[in-house]
């Protein structure tokens, strides 16, 4: 099985795979673990890797080459990144798009790094902005497409173990027998 978690900051990504790895014994791939790898492969710190990322789109393409061939060759995992499930493409099983307001994931960020709320507000809608440039420049991907995925979940509306037992579910009611067919995956240049 190959299940997809994709989202913006602060949605609740990393917490809802981890508990659906968990839940089916899946390996939890995340996008966000891999780019702290290749930053140690440069000998950086994931901050001064991030600043070298904005000047040299390389680093985004490997990072998304790497996301692509595991969802590709392996089995059995949950690969959770923004384009976790575009990279996946059709190989993935089940794809999931996780959001909530800009003002909540800000508080959600907040929280979590220990800064005001306002910065984080803006630091947030400004990374999402260039990464939604970046991501149709790169790939030809309309981020803010989200017919390819399977089920849409405003996070903000249930707490965290909600979320989970809601996604946890759909995975339980899958059946392959009953799949009429799922959204292709179009029109991406794989370009890395």
């Amino acid at each position: 099985m190959l299940l997809t978690v994709s989202g913006p900051p602060g949605s609740g990504k990393s917490t809802t795979a981890a508990a659906l790895a968990e839940a089916f014994d899946l390996e939890h791939i995340s996008g966000g673990d891999i780019f702290r790898e290749l930053a140690a492969e440069h000998d950086m710190s994931a901050v001064e890797f991030n600043k070298l990322a904005e000047e040299d789109d390389q680093i985004d393409r490997d990072l998304d080459r790497r996301l692509r061939d595991i969802a590709l060759e392996r089995d059995d995992v949950l690969l959770e990144s923004r384009l976790a499930g575009w990279l996946a493409g059709d190989a993935a099983d089940l794809r999931f798009w996780l959001d909530a307001p800009v003002d909540v994931r800000a508080e959600r960020i907040a929280d979590r790094e220990d800064k005001p709320v306002d910065v984080a507000r803006e630091e947030t809608v400004t990374r999402e902005a260039s990464e939604a440039k970046r991501y149709m420049e790169y790939y030809n991907i309309d981020y803010s497409d989200l017919s390819i995925y399977d089920i849409s979940l405003n996070t903000a509306r249930w707490g965290e173990n909600e979320v989970s037992e809601i996604i946890t579910s759909a995975v339980e009611a899958y059946d392959p027998a009953d799949d009429e067919g799922k959204y292709p995956v179009e029109g991406v240049r794989y370009d890395f």
